[in-house]
């Protein structure tokens, strides 16, 4: 791979992954009303869902989930389902108030639930695979290793965007105090709730297209 299109292509996904979307959002809320322990997980989650939706792109396989009207509308619905439900629960939340410990150690089935949580996020908008399958092919040399082109583009995507949710979920950490105080938590759910919500509206009316 020629340095000067590995620099386009890290520039590209340098952008794209520092707008915040619901993967971001998700990681903030576990690290501010859980910590940053949880947010960490949430984003090895998160990353793992898009690695294998690039390998889906790369393979070819991602070519027929796009262009197939029925995966693309499970996946869609099942996203924006579970999206609705996250904003639901922040959203019907009764905590007034968080708390908890910075160095707490979190348990199996927390660390789970926090991957898990950001395994669906990434894994459940079908647009995402869309996106790859159109953006990968401005950059990949047909005379070159596939392969290698794979590894290369999978890896640099996966430090980029690894990075830009621990960035935030640090910037969230950092003002967990802020959060901390009586009544803030309530606040906290009900703007990210009607995120989540909204979000979920979004993508169960999207298209192909």
């Amino acid at each position: 791979m020629e340095l000067e299109i590995w620099i386009y292509y890290t520039i590209s996904i340098t952008i794209l992954t520092a707008i915040p979307g619901p993967s971001i959002l998700l990681c903030v809320s576990q690290s501010v009303s859980k910590g940053l322990t949880h947010a960490l997980y949430g984003a090895f989650g998160n990353m793992l869902a898009i690695i294998g939706i690039i390998t889906l792109s790369f393979s070819g396989l991602g070519v027929i989930i796009a262009s197939s009207d029925l995966i693309f509308n499970i996946i869609k619905y099942m996203g924006a389902i579970y999206l609705i439900y996250l904003g639901y629960k922040a959203l019907t939340s009764k905590e007034e108030s968080y708390h908890f410990q910075k160095e707490k150690c979190i348990t199996k089935k927390e660390k789970f639930s926090s991957f898990s949580a950001g395994f669906i996020v990434g894994a459940s908008n079908p647009k995402t695979t869309i996106f790859f399958v159109a953006f990968f092919p401005q950059f990949i040399n047909p005379n070159s290793s596939l392969f290698s082109q794979y590894i290369i583009f999978m890896s640099t995507f996966a430090i980029i965007g690894f990075f830009w949710l621990m960035f935030y979920s640090y910037l969230g950490h950092k003002s967990s105090k802020w959060f901390l105080k009586e009544g803030r938590a309530k606040f906290f759910n009900r703007i990210t709730g009607g995120v989540f919500v909204g979000a979920g509206v979004l993508l169960s009316t999207s298209n192909r297209t």
